[in-house]
C-alpha cells in the first residue's frame, strides 16, 4: 500500500499564504502589549491608537498616498463592498458602472448586487489582459460613474494595465477602483496610491486572515456601509483589529524589503523552468506579464478536479482557480472571458507559489505533474474522486 507523504508542498498561495514569522511575532506582541481599545480616552487606549496611526503611516508610505486615505477593513471583500455601496448611494440610479470581465467575485458580485443592469463588463483579450482600445472606444461615447480593473488576476496571474487605466480614467474624470489583492506583497506597491480606490488583504502575502485595507479619497467622504461607531473617521464602524493590522504591516514590510533585491528574477526563473517541463500543457497568459508566482495551465485529460485530487495524493496542494469560486459547477468567468471552451475550462489547474517556496519545490512539482500525467495516460479514469 502506498504511504501518503507527511509533508505537503503548498502551491495555493493565491488563495491564502501561510502566516509569516514576522507577522506572527507582530501579532503576538500587539496582543500582549496593546490591550486598550484605540477609541478609549485612557493612556492604554492612546498607546493603541498611536500604534494604529504608525501602521497607517507605514502603509501610506508603501502606496504613496495620504495617511488619511487609509481605512482598515476585514479584507478585500469588505473593501470592495464599501466602494460599491458608496457609489450605489451617491450615483444617479441610471448611471453605469464598468468592471472588467475577469474581476474577482468580491468585486463582480458586489457591483451586480448594487447596480444590476447598470453594471457593464469590460472585455479582455484572449490572453486575459484588459482590452484598452475597447475601453477607450466606450469612453469616447459614454462616461460611467466608476471603473474597476484589478492589478493582477488571481486565476491566471496576468498583470493588468492598471496604470494606463488610471490615466484614462483621470482624462475622462471617472473614479477608478483597483483591486490589488494579488499584486500587493508580490510586486512593489508604489504608485497604487494614485488610484482613487485600492483594496488589499493581509492573507495573500503572509499576514493574518480577516484584515485588510481600502485606500480611498480622504476628501469628500465615503458612505459607511457598516454603522454603529465613529471609527475610521466615520467611514467604517467597529473596533479596529489592532493585532491584525500590525501583523499585516509587518508582513508587507518584509515583502517590500525582499522586492528591493533581484529575488523576483530568480523566482521567475524557477517558475519558467517548471513551465518548460510541462508536456502537452497550454499556459494561459503566456507572453504577457504575469505574477512571478503563478502558473495557470490547461492540462491534458478531462477533469481538473481529478488533477487536484491526484496531485494532493502525491503531496502537492494546488487549485482549480479562485478559492472564492471553488466548488461551483459553472465554468470560471475568467476563463470564459478569455474565450476558452467549456471543456477546456474544466482542465485548467492553477499553481501559485509563495515567498518561502524553493527551487527544489518547483522541481518536485514538475516531477509530480509528470507522474500524474503518466498515470492518466495509462488507462481510463472512472471518477474525479479516484
Amino acid at each position: 500500500m502506498r504511504i501518503l507523504p507527511i509533508r505537503m508542498i503548498y502551491f495555493d498561495h493565491n488563495a491564502t499564504s501561510p502566516l509569516s514569522d514576522a507577522a506572527r511575532e507582530a501579532w503576538v506582541d500587539a496582543s500582549d502589549r496593546l490591550v486598550g481599545n484605540p477609541s478609549s480616552p485612557h493612556r492604554l487606549g492612546a498607546r493603541t491608537e498611536k500604534a494604529l496611526a504608525d501602521a497607517r503611516e507605514q502603509l501610506a508610505g508603501f502606496l504613496r498616498c495620504g495617511v488619511s486615505d487609509i481605512i482598515w477593513t476585514s479584507g478585500a471583500t469588505e473593501s470592495s463592498n464599501i466602494v460599491m455601496y458608496h457609489y450605489a448611494e451617491t450615483l444617479a440610479p441610471d448611471t453605469e458602472v464598468w468592471v472588467s470581465a475577469i474581476e474577482h467575485p468580491c468585486v463582480l458580485e458586489a457591483a451586480r448586487s448594487h447596480f444590476g443592469e447598470c453594471l457593464k463588463t469590460l472585455p479582455v483579450t484572449l490572453s486575459g489582459v484588459l482590452d484598452l482600445d475597447a475601453l477607450r472606444e466606450r469612453l469616447a461615447e459614454r462616461r460611467p460613474g466608476l471603473i474597476a480593473v484589478m492589478a493582477a488576476n488571481n486565476e491566471t496571474g496576468v498583470l493588468q494595465p492598471w496604470r494606463e487605466v488610471r490615466e484614462v480614467c483621470a482624462e475622462h474624470d471617472v473614479p477608478f477602483f483597483c483591486d490589488a489583492a494579488q499584486w500587493i506583497g508580490k510586486l512593489p506597491s508604489v504608485g497604487l496610491g494614485e488610484c482613487d480606490f485600492v483594496s488589499g488583504c493581509a492573507h495573500k502575502f503572509g499576514g493574518p486572515t480577516g484584515v485588510g485595507f481600502l485606500k480611498c479619497p480622504a476628501q469628500g467622504g465615503v458612505r459607511s456601509q457598516m454603522v454603529g461607531g465613529p471609527q475610521e473617521e466615520g467611514r467604517r464602524a467597529g473596533t479596529e483589529n489592532v493585532a491584525g493590522v500590525l501583523s499585516m504591516i509587518a508582513a508587507l514590510a518584509e515583502r517590500e524589503a525582499a522586492l528591493v533585491s533581484n529575488t523576483i528574477i530568480e523566482r521567475e526563473a524557477w517558475r519558467n523552468a517548471f513551465v518548460a517541463n510541462l508536456a502537452d500543457a497550454t499556459i494561459l497568459g503566456k507572453g504577457e506579464g504575469r505574477l512571478w508566482n503563478t502558473v495557470s495551465a490547461l492540462l491534458p485529460g478531462d477533469c481538473r478536479a481529478r488533477w487536484v485530487v491526484k496531485l494532493d495524493k502525491a503531496g502537492f496542494a494546488v487549485s482549480t482557480g479562485s478559492a472564492c469560486a471553488s466548488g461551483k459547477e459553472a465554468p470560471s468567468h475568467v476563463l470564459t472571458a478569455m474565450s476558452l471552451a467549456a471543456d477546456e475550462t474544466d482542465r485548467v489547474v492553477r499553481f501559485s507559489s509563495g515567498w518561502e517556496t524553493t527551487a527544489d519545490d518547483w522541481q518536485a512539482l514538475a516531477k509530480g505533474v509528470a507522474e500524474v500525467a503518466a498515470d492518466f495516460s495509462s488507462g481510463p479514469q472512472p471518477s474525479a474522486l479516484d
